[in-house]
């Protein structure tokens, strides 16, 4: 075999191998920027939607305490932030925002309260006031497992 034929095919398979090589590390690159960026999005969403479900469910909750008529339309809104959740958060997340909704209802049957100093401060030391708390810890689990797969 002719000497210039090898060093030809070597020359060709050197730059072939290096040009695969490189595309194929760009095209990686390319793929792991995608995903960092999408779950970035994802877990914005997901920030956006807690955050909402967590102003509705407070109002509602307050609301639930102090009027003896419910009001039906903040539940129907919580239910359709809940039913969001349901394609996007964990199941831990969603039997969270689930034991609050539960919660508010049966704060709605119960009979309107006085919300006294005493009372509110009652409340809070024995922690029936903080109807989130476990929601927000199931939400912040959540996102900080986003956070890891991301970087």
């Amino acid at each position: 075999m002719d000497a210039t034929l090898i060093s030809a095919a070597a020359g060709f398979g050197g730059a072939t191998v290096g040009g695969a090589m490189s595309f194929l590390g760009s095209w990686i690159a390319q793929q792991m920027q995608l995903r960092a960026q999408w779950l970035g999005q994802d877990r914005m969403r997901r920030q956006d939607l807690y955050k909402e479900f967590i102003q509705e469910a407070s109002k509602s909750f307050v609301d639930a305490l102090q009027h003896d008529k419910p009001n039906i339309a903040t539940i129907g809104v919580l239910y359709e932030k809940l039913s969001r959740m349901r394609v996007i958060s964990s199941p831990q997340v969603l039997a969270a925002a689930e034991a609050v909704i539960k919660r508010i209802i049966d704060a709605l049957l119960q009979p309107a309260i006085s919300l006294t100093s005493a009372k509110i401060s009652e409340m809070f030391e024995s922690g029936s006031a903080d109807v989130l708390r476990t929601f927000g810890e199931a939400c912040r689990t959540e996102l900080e497992q986003l956070r890891e797969q991301q970087f």
